[in-house]
């Protein structure tokens, strides 16, 4: 029947805060998938956020086919001992600081990385319990790789792919570009939400597989993990959202349709290539970059104010979300 069927009150908490983290990612992390495809009118906000659900739970169950290596790579982060109270107290704690870090971004409508969230509260919690002992800093460092792949790569290739529109597309008559791209771009809107899906799916798998000890050998927790991981981050999708994609589709910078394509395109991309090599990365950055690359190439202007508080906010959360993961550890440990 595997773990799942046999947790501790301490597993089960962790296993619903677990799920509590899945859902806010799925409200505030998933609508960077269909901020522009939304800001060009190429689908309203409700049907965009259906595209979005529906392809983020494909992207989640299609990630296990895919030999889930960022699973492997997160499960590896911390290394606490085999104590399933240290595991579990380490893992409750560092989803409870993520989902208030989570709800902080989403009040003030700032898209900050539930990924990055993840990474800085399991390693507060686990430095709480091991020390420098309670991190393994060889698979650590795969967020610090998939941090540079996912922001230069995503902002190179937004800037290159509508380099390439703009020469393809010069002597061709606007109205039929823009019928042409309000097509492909709901296309590339559901590629995007599906390798977020497919990246942040792995990454709460593993975390839920931790909850309840089990491994990714284990085919009955597997499949109860990315169930459970797919149904919430789709309800999550489906409950909210707006905010996000006012900040990023309208307030940080105005796209074309054919840009808008370009920056979904290059965002999946970029999620694409570090999802094979096991890279942890932020679909948040992957998708902001690229949209800044798009830009540029069409000579667009940026609102520098709106980028300023996005980059604080990424550069905030890894000492902030850490040492607030580190102090809840802490309490449990005393109250638990």
């Amino acid at each position: 029947m595997g773990y799942f069927t046999s947790l501790s009150p301490l597993s089960v908490t962790s296993v619903l805060l677990t799920l509590g983290v899945i859902f806010v990612n799925g409200l505030t992390d998933a609508p960077n998938a269909i901020a522009t495809c939304v800001t060009t009118r190429c689908l309203s906000v409700r049907s965009a956020l259906v595209l979005s659900a529906v392809f983020n739970l494909a992207g989640v169950t299609a990630s296990v086919l895919s030999g889930a290596s960022v699973t492997k790579t997160v499960m590896g982060i911390i290394n606490v001992g085999a104590s399933i109270t240290d595991i579990s107290l380490c893992l409750a704690a560092s989803m409870f600081a993520v989902v208030l870090w989570a709800l902080l971004a989403w009040y003030f409508g700032i898209p900050t990385s539930e990924s990055h969230a993840l990474i800085a509260g399991l390693t507060g919690s686990a430095f709480c319990f091991g020390s420098f002992g309670g991190l393994n800093f060889s698979q650590w460092m795969k967020t610090l790789y998939g941090l540079a792949l996912s922001c230069v790569g995503g902002f190179g290739a937004g800037f290159v792919i509508c380099r390439v529109i703009l020469t393809v597309f010069k002597n061709i008559k606007r109205c039929r570009a823009e019928k042409f791209f309000r097509y492909a771009q709901i296309v590339s809107a559901a590629a995007m939400s599906f390798m977020h899906g497919a990246q942040d799916g792995q990454k709460f798998i593993a975390v839920l597989m931790m909850c309840a000890g089990a491994n990714e050998e284990s085919v009955a927790d597997m499949t109860a993990a990315v169930f459970g991981c797919a149904v919430t981050m789709g309800l999550g999708t489906l409950c909210g959202g707006k905010r996000i994609i006012k900040a990023v589709g309208m307030d940080m910078v105005r796209l074309s349709r054919y840009q808008g394509f370009g920056a979904d395109t290059a965002g999946a991309l970029s999620i694409f290539l570090s999802t094979v090599f096991g890279l942890p990365v932020s679909t948040t950055h992957a998708k902001t970059t690229a949209m800044v690359g798009c830009a540029l190439a069409g000579g667009n202007g940026v609102n520098k104010s709106v980028i300023t508080d996005m980059l604080i906010a990424w550069l905030l959360t890894f000492p902030g979300c850490g040492l607030l993961s580190f102090f809840i550890a802490k309490l449990f440990s005393l109250i638990f």
